[in-house]
């Protein structure tokens, strides 16, 4: 088994050095294509002819961790259908221009051990436009479960401290309600917007990966909550989106049903979870809004 020291990638338990800026371009192909991939059947995020088309807010959320100085001899790193997301955050500060480029700086901010034979691995990062302003702040935290095979990560000292937090539902019935259906053959709409990992489109990927069959992104399950969201609490406009955090919790898969429970925390602000029939897929999670 590999042996990894988080320590000397965090020293003093503290975040590591920022990267260098990279710079993504996209067009308006690649707003349109990720709107399809989650989902997405509102016109203004979907046809590039609307009066109010916009940028669906977590069309970034793919580029969390993009540019993160790591040290694959400290830090466990894995093949894709090992390593799976486990928790993401998304903060809204400035809407994104509907084409163009935008400069992504990230670091790592924590490393710790989860379960047995497993590495939870945080970054944080931000999302620049081209007049330098900060227009989306992201945490992403992701399971290294494996080097060659599942669990084969010796057990390491953590280090950093954990964007993750409990968030408990009310034991009530939600105030709000929303379900959509994953198409068929979601997956392969959404991979295209550039996640190849082939643990959600080849069996034996999935075999390698512990599932018996290819499963739905977690940030396809993501965009998913999201659209639900802001069609639910902002009328379908993406100036309202504010700030979402979430945890997966479960597999999703091509072909579920996904049921959205969310319970009213305060103004502008709904902490949810989201399920398959009675399991639930995303726990810990709230929505902000204006």
């Amino acid at each position: 088994m590999a042996t990894y020291d988080a320590q000397t990638a965090l020293p003093n338990g503290e975040a590591g050095p920022w990267g260098e800026p990279v710079t993504i371009k996209y067009d308006r192909r690649d707003v349109l294509l990720y709107a399809v991939g989650i989902g997405v059947r509102d016109l203004n995020f979907i046809y590039e002819g609307h009066p109010a088309f916009a940028v669906f807010p977590t069309f970034p959320i793919r580029w969390g961790g993009t540019g993160a100085p790591i040290d694959v001899n400290a830090i466990p790193n894995s093949p894709g259908p090992l390593n799976i997301d486990a928790e993401r955050y998304l903060e809204m500060e400035k809407h994104l221009p509907l084409a163009g480029e935008v400069t992504v700086q990230s670091r790592v901010i924590a490393a710790h051990p989860r379960g047995k034979g497993n590495g939870f691995v945080e970054f944080e990062s931000l999302v620049r436009d081209t007049d330098g302003d900060v227009c989306v702040r992201m945490v992403n935290g992701s399971f290294r479960r494996g080097v060659e095979k599942l669990g084969d990560i010796e057990a390491f000292e953590g280090s950093g401290q954990t964007f993750s937090t409990k968030i408990v539902v009310p034991d009530a019935p939600a105030d709000v309600t929303a379900s959509v259906r994953i198409a068929d053959n979601q997956a392969h709409i959404y991979r295209l917007s550039g996640d190849y990992n082939p643990l959600h489109i080849d069996p034996e990927s999935a075999k390698f990966g512990g599932f018996d069959e290819p499963i739905l992104h977690g940030l396809c399950t993501f965009g998913h909550c999201g659209q639900l969201l802001v069609a639910k609490l902002c009328d379908g406009a993406a100036k309202r989106f504010g700030k979402i955090k979430v945890r997966f919790s479960s597999p999703v898969y091509p072909g579920d049903t996904l049921d959205l429970h969310m319970w009213h925390d305060g103004p502008g602000r709904v902490v949810f979870e989201a399920r398959v029939e009675d399991k639930v897929v995303v726990s810990n999670a709230y929505f902000e809004y204006s």
